[in-house]
Protein backbone atom coordinates (compact mmCIF):
# COMPACT_ATOMS: atom_id res chain seq x y z
CA UNK A 1 0.00 0.00 0.00
CA UNK A 2 1.51 3.13 -0.89
CA UNK A 3 2.64 5.34 1.88
CA UNK A 4 0.12 8.34 0.45
CA UNK A 5 -2.62 5.81 1.27
CA UNK A 6 -1.66 5.21 4.77
CA UNK A 7 -1.16 8.84 5.82
CA UNK A 8 -4.85 9.61 4.62
CA UNK A 9 -6.61 6.38 5.76
CA UNK A 10 -4.77 7.30 9.30
CA UNK A 11 -6.10 10.98 9.65
CA UNK A 12 -9.02 10.18 8.46
CA UNK A 13 -9.06 7.66 10.41
CA UNK A 14 -8.06 9.88 13.54
CA UNK A 15 -10.22 12.27 12.76
CA UNK A 16 -13.57 10.49 12.31
CA UNK A 17 -13.17 8.46 15.63
CA UNK A 18 -12.68 11.69 17.61
CA UNK A 19 -15.79 13.51 15.66
CA UNK A 20 -17.81 10.31 16.42
CA UNK A 21 -17.03 10.17 19.78
CA UNK A 22 -17.97 14.12 20.81
CA UNK A 23 -21.02 13.63 18.66
CA UNK A 24 -22.42 10.14 20.08
CA UNK A 25 -21.22 10.73 23.20
CA UNK A 26 -24.08 11.44 26.12
CA UNK A 27 -24.05 14.51 27.42
CA UNK A 28 -24.54 14.65 31.09
CA UNK A 29 -24.05 18.55 31.73
CA UNK A 30 -27.06 20.39 32.71
CA UNK A 31 -29.51 23.23 30.45
CA UNK A 32 -27.88 25.74 32.53
CA UNK A 33 -24.21 24.85 32.70
CA UNK A 34 -21.64 27.43 31.34
CA UNK A 35 -19.48 25.77 29.66
CA UNK A 36 -16.79 28.52 29.06
CA UNK A 37 -15.70 27.81 33.62
CA UNK A 38 -13.22 24.99 32.76
CA UNK A 39 -11.62 24.53 36.25
CA UNK A 40 -8.57 26.13 35.93
CA UNK A 41 -6.53 22.72 36.85
CA UNK A 42 -8.31 20.97 33.72
CA UNK A 43 -6.80 23.57 31.49
CA UNK A 44 -3.18 23.68 33.23
CA UNK A 45 -2.55 20.00 32.94
CA UNK A 46 -4.44 20.03 29.50
CA UNK A 47 -1.80 22.05 28.33
CA UNK A 48 1.37 20.60 30.41
CA UNK A 49 -0.20 17.00 28.71
CA UNK A 50 0.10 18.68 24.81
CA UNK A 51 3.33 20.18 25.91
CA UNK A 52 5.28 17.15 27.34
CA UNK A 53 3.91 14.93 24.00
CA UNK A 54 4.91 17.65 21.63
CA UNK A 55 8.52 17.37 23.71
CA UNK A 56 8.45 13.44 22.89
CA UNK A 57 7.42 13.90 19.10
CA UNK A 58 9.92 16.57 18.87
CA UNK A 59 12.78 14.12 20.12
CA UNK A 60 11.43 10.90 18.32
CA UNK A 61 10.94 13.10 14.80
CA UNK A 62 14.88 14.06 15.16
CA UNK A 63 15.64 10.95 15.71
CA UNK A 64 14.44 9.21 13.44
CA UNK A 65 15.53 11.84 10.69
CA UNK A 66 19.25 11.69 12.22
CA UNK A 67 19.02 7.97 11.53
CA UNK A 68 17.74 8.56 8.20
CA UNK A 69 20.45 10.60 7.34
CA UNK A 70 22.82 8.29 8.81
CA UNK A 71 21.68 5.66 6.44
CA UNK A 72 21.14 7.74 3.43
CA UNK A 73 25.27 8.68 3.78
CA UNK A 74 26.18 5.44 4.42
CA UNK A 75 24.41 4.07 0.66
CA UNK A 76 26.54 6.94 -0.96
CA UNK A 77 29.80 5.63 0.38
CA UNK A 78 29.25 1.99 -0.59
CA UNK A 79 28.23 3.14 -4.12
CA UNK A 80 30.76 5.95 -4.75
CA UNK A 81 33.43 3.48 -3.38
CA UNK A 82 32.37 1.00 -6.22
CA UNK A 83 32.48 3.00 -8.87
CA UNK A 84 35.65 4.64 -7.73
CA UNK A 85 37.26 0.98 -8.03
CA UNK A 86 35.34 0.38 -11.04
CA UNK A 87 36.74 3.73 -12.57
CA UNK A 88 40.86 3.19 -11.35
CA UNK A 89 40.34 -0.58 -12.44
CA UNK A 90 41.22 1.17 -15.59
CA UNK A 91 45.29 1.27 -15.43
CA UNK A 92 45.07 -2.80 -14.74
CA UNK A 93 44.63 -5.16 -17.97
CA UNK A 94 42.57 -5.59 -19.92
CA UNK A 95 40.87 -8.95 -18.50
CA UNK A 96 41.11 -8.01 -14.61
CA UNK A 97 39.52 -4.52 -15.44
CA UNK A 98 36.70 -6.33 -16.62
CA UNK A 99 36.76 -9.27 -14.55
CA UNK A 100 36.82 -6.04 -11.72
CA UNK A 101 34.09 -4.13 -13.51
CA UNK A 102 31.54 -6.96 -14.47
CA UNK A 103 31.90 -8.67 -10.52
CA UNK A 104 30.91 -4.83 -9.43
CA UNK A 105 28.01 -4.43 -11.66
CA UNK A 106 26.89 -8.08 -10.63
CA UNK A 107 27.10 -6.88 -7.28
CA UNK A 108 25.31 -3.47 -7.86
CA UNK A 109 22.43 -5.32 -10.07
CA UNK A 110 21.40 -7.69 -7.34
CA UNK A 111 21.73 -4.91 -4.29
CA UNK A 112 19.27 -3.11 -6.34
CA UNK A 113 17.21 -6.02 -7.93
CA UNK A 114 17.18 -8.42 -4.80
CA UNK A 115 19.19 -7.41 -1.48
CA UNK A 116 17.08 -3.94 -1.66
CA UNK A 117 13.44 -5.85 -1.34
CA UNK A 118 14.97 -8.48 1.07
CA UNK A 119 16.18 -6.05 2.88
CA UNK A 120 13.17 -3.80 3.26
CA UNK A 121 10.58 -7.12 4.01
CA UNK A 122 12.95 -9.15 6.31
CA UNK A 123 15.72 -6.33 7.62
CA UNK A 124 18.93 -8.32 6.68
CA UNK A 125 20.91 -8.66 3.90
CA UNK A 126 21.68 -11.88 1.50
CA UNK A 127 24.25 -14.13 1.73
CA UNK A 128 24.62 -13.82 -1.76
CA UNK A 129 25.43 -10.31 -1.60
CA UNK A 130 28.09 -10.36 0.75
CA UNK A 131 29.74 -13.56 -1.77
CA UNK A 132 29.42 -11.27 -4.78
CA UNK A 133 31.59 -8.39 -2.55
CA UNK A 134 34.01 -10.81 -1.48
CA UNK A 135 34.77 -11.83 -5.31
CA UNK A 136 34.80 -8.23 -6.15
CA UNK A 137 37.72 -7.97 -3.04
CA UNK A 138 39.53 -10.89 -4.49
CA UNK A 139 39.47 -9.30 -8.01
CA UNK A 140 41.27 -6.20 -6.43
CA UNK A 141 43.54 -7.74 -4.15
CA UNK A 142 44.19 -10.52 -5.77
CA UNK A 143 46.11 -9.00 -8.67
CA UNK A 144 49.83 -8.56 -8.52
CA UNK A 145 50.94 -4.74 -9.48
CA UNK A 146 52.98 -5.18 -12.70
CA UNK A 147 53.41 -1.71 -13.72
CA UNK A 148 54.57 1.51 -11.09
CA UNK A 149 50.68 2.56 -12.57
CA UNK A 150 49.28 -0.39 -10.90
CA UNK A 151 51.21 -0.21 -7.91
CA UNK A 152 49.92 3.51 -7.19
CA UNK A 153 46.19 2.37 -7.46
CA UNK A 154 46.49 -1.34 -5.86
CA UNK A 155 46.50 0.31 -2.17
CA UNK A 156 43.85 2.45 -3.12
CA UNK A 157 40.91 0.41 -4.58
CA UNK A 158 42.03 -1.78 -1.84
CA UNK A 159 41.29 0.44 0.84
CA UNK A 160 38.05 1.98 -1.40
CA UNK A 161 36.76 -1.86 -1.25
CA UNK A 162 37.15 -1.60 2.43
CA UNK A 163 34.97 1.19 2.54
CA UNK A 164 32.65 -0.34 0.36
CA UNK A 165 32.51 -3.15 3.29
CA UNK A 166 32.27 -0.96 5.76
CA UNK A 167 29.34 0.73 4.92
CA UNK A 168 27.73 -2.61 3.99
CA UNK A 169 27.58 -3.50 7.36
CA UNK A 170 26.36 -0.15 8.23
CA UNK A 171 23.14 -0.62 5.92
CA UNK A 172 22.68 -4.37 7.68
CA UNK A 173 22.44 -2.01 11.00
CA UNK A 174 20.22 0.10 9.41
CA UNK A 175 17.88 -2.15 7.45
CA UNK A 176 15.70 -2.80 10.81
CA UNK A 177 13.55 -0.32 12.22
CA UNK A 178 15.46 2.19 14.69
CA UNK A 179 12.38 2.88 17.31
CA UNK A 180 12.00 0.42 20.42
CA UNK A 181 8.70 -1.25 20.62
CA UNK A 182 8.47 0.45 24.05
CA UNK A 183 8.91 3.95 22.32
CA UNK A 184 5.88 3.23 20.19
CA UNK A 185 3.94 1.95 23.31
CA UNK A 186 4.89 5.81 24.93
CA UNK A 187 4.14 7.39 21.43
CA UNK A 188 0.82 5.90 21.09
CA UNK A 189 -0.78 5.57 24.43
CA UNK A 190 0.12 9.32 24.82
CA UNK A 191 -1.67 10.30 21.29
CA UNK A 192 -4.53 8.74 23.30
CA UNK A 193 -4.24 10.53 26.20
CA UNK A 194 -3.38 13.77 24.46
CA UNK A 195 -6.65 13.27 22.15
CA UNK A 196 -8.44 12.41 25.07
CA UNK A 197 -7.70 15.49 26.95
CA UNK A 198 -9.80 17.57 24.68
CA UNK A 199 -13.05 15.89 25.96
CA UNK A 200 -11.92 17.42 29.18
CA UNK A 201 -12.48 20.49 28.31
CA UNK A 202 -16.32 20.52 27.69
CA UNK A 203 -16.43 20.40 24.35
CA UNK A 204 -19.63 20.20 22.54
CA UNK A 205 -21.05 19.68 18.98
CA UNK A 206 -20.92 22.96 17.29
CA UNK A 207 -18.60 22.92 14.32
CA UNK A 208 -16.01 24.58 15.59
CA UNK A 209 -15.31 23.08 18.03
CA UNK A 210 -15.59 19.45 16.07
CA UNK A 211 -13.23 20.89 13.32
CA UNK A 212 -10.66 21.83 15.29
CA UNK A 213 -10.59 18.56 16.96
CA UNK A 214 -10.95 16.55 13.97
CA UNK A 215 -7.34 18.86 12.61
CA UNK A 216 -6.27 18.49 16.51
CA UNK A 217 -6.32 14.55 15.80
CA UNK A 218 -5.43 14.64 12.33
CA UNK A 219 -2.16 16.42 12.85
CA UNK A 220 -1.28 13.75 15.66
CA UNK A 221 -1.57 11.15 13.39
CA UNK A 222 0.30 12.73 10.56
CA UNK A 223 3.03 13.52 13.32
CA UNK A 224 2.87 9.54 13.63
CA UNK A 225 2.99 8.80 10.12
CA UNK A 226 6.12 10.59 9.56
CA UNK A 227 7.98 9.03 12.54
CA UNK A 228 6.57 5.07 10.77
CA UNK A 229 7.71 6.61 7.36
CA UNK A 230 11.34 7.38 8.81
CA UNK A 231 11.47 4.71 11.18
CA UNK A 232 12.84 2.25 8.69
CA UNK A 233 15.70 4.62 6.71
CA UNK A 234 16.04 2.20 3.77
CA UNK A 235 13.37 0.02 3.82
CA UNK A 236 10.55 2.51 3.08
CA UNK A 237 12.31 4.88 1.01
CA UNK A 238 12.52 4.02 -2.47
CA UNK A 239 14.80 6.79 -3.15
CA UNK A 240 17.18 5.57 -0.19
CA UNK A 241 18.68 3.58 -3.48
CA UNK A 242 19.41 6.40 -5.92
CA UNK A 243 23.50 6.62 -5.51
CA UNK A 244 23.28 2.78 -7.19
CA UNK A 245 20.55 4.21 -9.99
CA UNK A 246 22.73 7.11 -10.55
CA UNK A 247 26.77 5.76 -10.54
CA UNK A 248 25.36 2.09 -12.24
CA UNK A 249 22.74 2.65 -14.03
CA UNK A 250 24.20 -0.41 -17.06
CA UNK A 251 24.06 -2.31 -14.00
CA UNK A 252 20.86 -1.80 -12.81
CA UNK A 253 18.97 -2.36 -15.93
CA UNK A 254 21.02 -5.53 -16.56
CA UNK A 255 20.47 -6.78 -12.92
Amino acid sequence: MPGWLVLIIAMSAACAVVVAIALLRPQRLGEDDDSSQTPDVLEYMTMMIGVVYAIVLGLAIAGVWEARGAAEDGVRTEAQALHEVSERAAVYPTAVRDKVRQDIDAYVGHVVNEEWPHMAETGTLTDHGTALLARVRHDVSGHVPRTDVESQMYQPMVDQVAAADDARHARAQNAAATMPGVVWFGLLTGALVTVGTIFTLQIRRSGRELMMAGVFSSLIAFLLFLIWQFDSPLGREAESVAPFLDLFPGAVASG
